[in-house]
């Protein structure tokens, strides 16, 4: 498939020997009007790939905080027809920022898969994350997605053992997402040693960039953890800011600044790193 702006974007990364920030939020959380303004503003924070959520009634790999956002995004109206309209309207002013969709498969499915790959090629996403999807549905949805040009992004977690890595490595394009924790988003903080081992192993049988998520919640960690590896994924400490900041669940004049704030601090964590 022809290089993705995920593919350039590591590849910038990897000449400078940088480490990646990855940021995900909930498209639609609190409200779209203040979603999109948090999406736009994360490149100028050091932001090198954003991750948009696709709120799903039953988000069985997220913890509550993500849980919950995506209740309010659901709850103001978001659809997966408005979560492509935001990709285009971000769009507008930036054509270089990398965006990933993660979710779940059922809502494509029933937005149809041809229509969705086909839309989601022309909003401008790069890249998708299903969580949902085992390699051995691949027919699926991942060769599809490849064809219309978009990376299939795998996780890979401690309990992907040597066996089944070839497996889950199979058609993984632009990044693998290593999960540094067994169980649900924001429940555990990770180990930074396992991590890196875990990392090495992986890249040990890939030329694929290796990012870290699931659990990292302070400049400090993401420090630690973008040491021994390509880049850090944060999700749900950026969801715990948006949440901290609403007013009985809408937004504030604080939230835009306070999420801004927060993401700049994980930026400085991940280039102290890469610095050092």
């Amino acid at each position: 498939m022809m290089e993705t702006r995920i593919d350039r974007r590591f590849s910038v990364l990897k000449e400078a020997g940088q480490s990646a920030l990855v940021a995900y939020v909930v498209a639609g959380d609190p409200d779209p009007e203040t979603s999109l303004e948090i999406i736009r503003g994360l490149p100028g924070k050091g932001v090198d790939v954003i991750e948009l959520g696709m709120p799903f009634s039953d988000p069985m790999a997220d913890g509550p905080a993500i849980q919950m956002a995506g209740k309010r995004a659901l709850d103001a109206g978001q659809t997966l027809v408005k979560t492509l309209n935001m990709v285009r309207e971000f769009r507008k002013g930036d054509n270089e920022m990398p965006i990933v969709l993660m979710g779940y498969y059922n809502p494509i499915y029933i937005y149809g898969n041809d229509r969705f790959l086909g839309d989601a090629k022309e909003a401008g996403v790069d890249g998708l994350i299903i969580v949902d999807l085992p390699p051995e549905a691949d027919e699926e949805l991942c060769v599809p997605a490849m064809e219309h040009g978009l990376n299939f992004i795998r996780l890979a977690t401690p309990t992907t053992d040597s066996k089944r890595l070839p497996t889950v490595l199979n058609n993984t394009s632009g990044f693998v997402y290593y999960v540094s924790i067994t169980g649900i988003t924001g429940t555990a903080a990770p180990d930074p040693n396992k991590v890196a081992r875990a990392v090495s192993h992986i890249k040990n049988k890939t030329d694929l960039p290796v990012v870290v998520g699931f659990g990292v919640k302070t400049g400090e960690q993401a420090e630690t953890i973008a040491r021994g590896s390509d880049g850090v994924v944060v999700g749900t400490a950026i969801v715990s800011v948006i949440e901290a900041s609403l007013d009985n669940g809408k937004a504030t004049d604080d939230t835009i600044s306070a999420v801004h704030k927060f993401v700049s601090e994980l930026s400085v964590g991940v280039k102290r790193a890469t610095a050092s």
